[in-house]
Parts: structure tokens; C-alpha cells; sequence
């Protein structure tokens, strides 16, 4: 069995785009599970479809308004590059509403009604194909999988919404009594579930690079220092994601061919720009068919 595993990463998912569009439409590669964290789980689905194209307009038209209906930051842009700063007055609306997070994300979950069709989620249900999303449940402290065969359409939607919910920074959602998040918060890179599920062979994105190449300047306001905090423990799960897939990989000798982010994309993953993204969608592809060339040269 073949799985594809897209990582979380926030705007970076364009870069995954590129790479699953050129190994599901040139490499023709045949996957029976495809599992998603965050923002690889608005990926996976359409790539099971074999609708990249339908999914990349999504991705690089997207913009901030697209997935914020509160946001909780302002942006501006100085010599080049994004100074973000707290929007004080969207933050203090969202706490005297009673909100428990500085943002929300609602436009994102109307995003995902256009772009993911009652038609196409029934075809994906009738077919073969295991689709799941990752979550985090707050409440019970665990890590969620969450497959297309146990829901209907707008539960399963629920879920993929919730998968992409980067609290505190966007919205925290309830559902069975529990209350849930990001699933980057518990498992980025969910190698170890594709391999519980009988893949014996993994291609996964991973939505940063293999090395670090950067050093984080100094927090200049609470926002900032807020998101490097973040940033900081999700690279750590990220990387201990990464060793205990390699580790399970070898103990049920399944192949892992990992995908890494050839240099930095960006320093902040919720800035959405499209111009950006367009190009982080063209880079990918082009890298996926650089490194398959370069494997081909590489064996006899």
C-alpha cells in the first residue's frame, strides 16, 4: 500500500501542491491513503480526486480575507519585508464577545464549502481510497485521526476546518464535547498513523527544510514573540514526528520517501500572499521533478 502525507505549514502548503500535483499527474503515482495535517489536509483530498489543478487556483488566489473573518494582526510591509504587528482593536472585539482566541476563521470553512463539493466528497466515500485529516483534542490531550469513511460531508468538512485552526491565533472550535485545534499541535508530520494503516511505502511532504538555515531575530512585540514561541515548539514536533516515523518505517520495513523544502519559503506561515504562493506552487512542482530526475540518474 502507498500513502502520500502532506505535513502541516501553513501558506508553505502551495509548495506542497507543486510537488503532490507533479507525483499524482506525471509520476501517475497511485496512492491508498492520504493523510493530512493542517494545511495538507486541505490538499489531500483533491489529489486523491486527481483535481490539482482545481485546488492550486484555491491556493494561489487565497489572501488574508479568504481565510480571516477576524484578524487578529496587521501587516505592513518595509524594505522588502512583512513587519507584522497586533490588530489591538479585532483582538479586543474577539475577547469582549467572549471568544477565547485572538482571531477567527470562518471565512476559511466557507473557502472549503466552494472549493470541496458535496459530489466530490461522496465520490471520494464510494471509492477505495482512506482520506484522513489530523486534529488535536485539547481536552483529552490526544491526537485525532479522522478518515472520510466514518463521516458525512459537513462533519468531515468540520474536520478538515479544524485541522487548519492555528489557535490561539485562529478559531477553537467544540465538537463532542471536546474542544479541538490545529493537528500540527500534536502531530505535524503523521508518518507513524500512515504506517499504522498498512502503507509500506510513504512519499511525504514535509513543510520545512532539512537543516536550519536561520536564526529568528529578536521579538520586537507579543505577537511576534507569541508566533516564534509556536514556531519553535511545532519544529520540535515536527522533528520528533520525523524520527519516530523513520524509526516505525524501519520496523515494518516500509520505504519513506521524504519531501523537504529545498530553502526557507517564509518565517511566518500565516501571512497569505498570493504572489508568493503562485510561486511556491511552481517551485514545487519543479522541484518534485528534479529530485525524481536525479533519483532515476542515481539508479542502474
Amino acid at each position: 500500500m502507498r500513502a502520500l502525507v502532506i505535513s502541516g505549514g501553513g501558506s508553505k502548503g502551495a509548495f506542497a501542491g507543486g510537488v503532490a500535483q507533479y507525483l499524482t499527474e506525471v509520476l501517475k503515482r497511485d496512492y491508498d491513503i492520504f493523510i493530512g495535517t493542517s494545511t495538507g489536509s486541505l490538499l489531500i483530498s483533491h489529489m486523491a480526486l486527481h483535481k490539482a489543478e482545481k485546488v492550486k487556483q484555491a491556493y494561489t488566489n487565497v489572501d488574508q480575507d479568504s481565510i480571516f473573518s477576524n484578524q487578529p494582526f496587521n501587516i505592513s510591509k518595509k524594505h522588502g519585508y512583512e513587519n507584522i504587528t497586533i490588530n489591538h482593536y479585532n483582538v479586543l472585539k474577539n475577547l469582549l464577545r467572549g471568544k477565547k482566541t485572538f482571531g477567527d476563521s470562518y471565512n476559511l470553512k466557507k473557502l472549503l464549502h466552494k472549493t470541496f463539493t458535496k459530489e466530490e466528497f461522496n465520490e471520494l466515500k464510494a471509492g477505495g481510497k482512506d482520506i484522513v485529516v489530523t486534529v488535536s483534542n485539547l481536552s483529552l490531550n490526544e491526537v485525532e485521526y479522522k478518515s472520510i469513511k466514518n463521516f458525512d460531508y459537513e462533519s468531515f468538512l468540520d474536520w478538515i476546518w479544524i485541522s487548519c485552526n492555528y489557535a490561539p491565533f485562529m478559531s477553537l472550535a467544540k465538537k463532542n464535547g471536546c474542544e479541538y485545534a490545529d493537528g500540527g499541535l500534536g502531530s505535524m508530520v503523521p508518518l507513524e498513523e500512515a504506517i499504522k494503516r498498512g502503507a509500506t511505502e510513504v512519499d511525504a511532504i514535509i513543510l520545512k527544510t532539512e537543516v536550519t538555515y536561520l536564526n529568528r531575530l529578536p521579538s520586537k512585540n507579543v505577537f511576534s514573540l507569541i508566533t516564534n514561541m509556536f514556531e519553535f515548539m511545532l519544529n520540535r514536533i515536527e522533528y520528533q514526528n520525523i524520527q519516530i516515523g523513520k524509526f516505525s518505517a524501519a520496523n515494518k520495513d516500509c520505504i519513506l520517501n521524504l519531501y523537504y523544502t529545498p530553502s526557507v519559503l517564509t518565517t511566518n506561515s500565516l501571512i497569505f500572499d498570493k504572489e508568493k504562493m503562485t510561486e511556491w506552487w511552481e517551485s514545487g512542482y519543479e522541484f518534485a521533478k528534479y529530485r525524481n530526475e536525479e533519483i532515476n540518474e542515481i539508479q542502474p
